[in-house]
């Protein structure tokens, strides 16, 4: 077993950081997928993957089983999602020590979203309310683990102003996160002024672009919609001037235009949502390349 390497000193290199994100499969055929996926995607050299954590720990075992087997089969240095939903602190105590002992030592810590059903998030009894005392758990227990947090550079839906948000971010980075990975957005001036909203309030970790390569305008509509994220009007006509076929390809393309401007305009790096899906992935990073 091999011991992993804290995320936090990637960011100290120069060159720009490049992840995935991959998310546990429900089934035999996913399953296959995801390694489909990993291994067209392994050659593109990804700093760090990670996994997606299920609702109340729906995906518990699956996110280990398929973290497990992407850093030992593929070679990948991996980042393992955990919420707080559905756990106990002593639980969540077990799966960080589960995660140590199989050579994991990066953790994407979030609060996580309320069960299928429920609107509002409530912990269990014995269990973490935010996302801070999650970072916090992790950083006196496991302080060698390089610790991600969320932000949202267009605000938290359930947060009442982005000043609000910022403070809480805040918080989270004061209790010990390492780096901050945005959550979706497709208009390249908000991250930007999200970084700048961030060294305003002495946020000075490094904020990782998180992008999603658009399949379809159903698709970008629900995202936006559940992350109250903006569709730009640019997008949203080449996406509606194209047949559902070709819209594929307007995504990809949007996210190329993406990367190069947060690149050329002093971001650290770009993570990729991929979805499990490798054809839009390597259209971007075969797009930056050339």
């Amino acid at each position: 077993m091999t011991k992993g390497t804290s995320i936090s000193e990637f960011f100290k290199s120069e060159k720009p950081i490049f992840s995935l994100e991959f998310f546990p499969p429900k089934n035999d055929a996913g399953g296959e997928r995801i390694l489909k996926t990993a291994g067209i995607l392994k050659p593109y050299n990804p700093d760090f993957v990670s996994i997606t954590y299920g609702a109340g720990g729906s995906t518990r075992e699956t996110t280990m089983q398929y973290a497990r087997i992407l850093k030992n089969d593929f070679g990948f240095e991996v980042m393992p999602h955990l919420t707080c939903v559905g756990h106990t602190q002593d639980e969540l105590l077990k799966i960080l020590e589960d995660f140590s002992e199989e050579g994991f030592c990066n953790i994407m810590a979030l609060r996580g979203d309320p069960p299928q059903g429920e609107t509002q998030f409530q912990p269990v009894k014995g269990g973490l309310s935010f996302a801070t005392e999650l970072v916090a758990l992790i950083r006196k227990y496991f302080p060698h683990f390089g610790i991600g947090v969320g932000g949202y550079p267009e605000k938290h839906p359930e947060s009442p102003s982005k000043k609000e948000d910022l403070y809480r971010l805040k918080e989270k980075v004061d209790a010990g996160a390492d780096f901050i990975t945005t959550q979706l957005f497709f208009d390249n001036e908000v991250y930007f002024q999200f970084v700048k909203d961030c060294k305003a309030n002495q946020i000075d970790i490094p904020v990782l672009p998180g992008l999603l390569p658009v399949l379809s305008m159903g698709q970008v509509q629900r995202f936006c919609k559940m992350c109250e994220a903006t569709l730009p009007v640019a997008l949203r006509d080449r996406l509606q001037d194209s047949p559902e076929s070709e819209q594929p390809g307007v995504g990809s393309n949007w996210a190329k235009e993406q990367v190069q401007e947060l690149l050329d305009g002093g971001a650290p790096g770009f993570h990729l949502y991929a979805l499990n899906q490798s054809a839009a992935s390597v259209e971007i990073l075969e797009g930056i390349k050339a």
